[in-house]
């Protein structure tokens, strides 16, 4: 039985998390009002993995007929700079064989299956927001035209970002909730193949305290992310992504990572960011919650940003349909999702070791494990570094399943 089938919701964001709770919540009976702070939708971005977690999000959301695995067939390899190669592992060899694609892809899969009487607002961003035990006063003002208009709205969901502006004005300033990791991400589409590399090869270059990952795909151009150590992560700003990534790996940049960061100066479309979590002990205040990043950012080093925001919202949805009281959807939607979050967050350091070692001698070890992996004592050592058991236990959990399953079976929430 659907609730709430009068309720007007606003949804701040239209990134990956925004669209598909518009969706959901509008097949819940409600009546969504999708906000957008940029002046038309974005395309393409940096690589993403759907791990089963997210992969049962999509299904249930209607996202899996517009989706697909990009992977390339082709064994990715290991780098140094002087051109030498080792046979490599990729995220299609870990459990349930994540797919590989683009955050545009899922983006446009989740605007594919979103309504047509879904109201959507572009230069749009949220001044003021004021709300009582029966609704949510929120002023949104027109970047374009400078005029405002406030508005009265039965649910606000804030799926703004990392650095969320719903955020901002219900929960306090961002520096009370983002936690920066003291990392640098660039990321960025390469237009062809990196020089040194076969079309639909990926690659990893891997030296201490800063890393190259070329993630090509069987049918789209090849994405890059570079990733470092950094001490003063405000001090990154005052210069070009490209300037900063010349002075952190140093000259002679070699033939791949060379050719990558000239491209990179080039490059129309960058992500260079700090790695940072968002913590909050609570992600919903009244009638305001925050989904995605804007709640929970993991970082990209969990790799769950868009399995966790699809499944943030199908699970929001859910528990709306099922409870007539907003405060109680909202709560029993956040008891639920809690503890995979957390795992999430809590593993994101150790995640990071996939794509970055600190050490020499992990570098070492990291070339070792495909030779490592063909010997049983081995295999469990590469099982370790990659971190296996969580991947199958977490990430490819099915969690609105689990939410909705009676106590005796639901595993990770009814531990936690």
């Amino acid at each position: 039985m659907t609730k709430q089938s009068a309720g007007r919701v606003l949804v701040m964001g239209m990134g990956v998390s925004g669209i598909a709770t518009a969706g959901r919540l509008h097949a819940a009976g409600w009546t969504p009002v999708l906000v957008e702070r940029a002046p038309g939708r974005r395309s393409g971005g940096y690589f993403v993995a759907l791990f089963g977690a997210g992969k049962a999000a999509a299904a249930r959301l209607g996202l899996d007929a517009h989706l697909h695995d990009r992977s390339s067939p082709r064994p990715p390899v290991t780098l140094d700079r002087h051109g030498r190669r080792r046979p490599g592992a990729g995220f299609g060899d870990l459990p349930g064989k994540p797919w590989l694609m683009l955050r545009g892809d899922a983006e446009e899969a989740a605007y594919a299956v979103l309504p047509d009487d879904v109201e959507i607002r572009y230069s749009t961003v949220p001044t003021a927001i004021e709300q009582d035990g029966d609704g949510v006063d929120v002023t949104l003002r027109n970047t374009e035209t400078g005029t405002s208009v406030t508005e009265r709205f039965d649910l606000v969901v804030g799926a703004d970002g990392l650095r969320s502006t719903v955020r901002s004005l219900v929960f306090g300033p961002h520096e009370d909730h983002l936690r920066r990791l003291g990392y640098m991400v660039v990321a960025f589409e390469y237009d062809g193949t990196p020089a040194g590399l076969p079309a639909g090869q990926g690659a990893t270059l891997l030296e201490p305290g800063r890393s190259m990952w070329v993630f090509a795909f069987a049918d789209h151009n090849p994405t890059i992310m570079l990733t470092y150590r950094t001490g003063d992560v405000d001090a990154e700003f005052t210069r070009s992504p490209a300037e900063r990534v010349r002075a952190v790996f140093g000259e002679p940049l070699g033939r791949t990572l060379g050719d990558v960061v000239d491209q990179l100066e080039a490059a129309d479309a960058v992500l260079f960011d700090s790695v940072e979590q968002v913590r909050m002990p609570r992600w919903h205040r009244g009638r305001v919650v925050l989904v995605g990043d804007s709640a929970w950012c993991v970082t990209l080093y969990a790799g769950m940003g868009v399995s966790s925001g699809l499944t943030g919202a199908d699970l929001l949805g859910t528990m709306l349909e099922r409870h007539d009281d907003v405060e109680t959807a909202l709560a029993g939607w956040e008891r639920a999702l809690r503890p995979y979050i957390g795992h999430y967050q809590d593993g994101a350091f150790g995640d990071r070791k996939i794509f970055m070692a600190d050490s020499r001698p992990e570098i070492l070890l990291r070339r070792a494990l495909p030779r490592l992996a063909k010997t049983r004592l081995g295999s469990r050592l590469v099982e370790r570094v990659m971190r296996v058991d969580d991947i199958a236990k977490f990430k490819n959990a099915d969690i609105v399943g689990e939410a909705l399953a009676p106590p005796e079976r639901t595993s990770v929430a009814g531990t936690a």
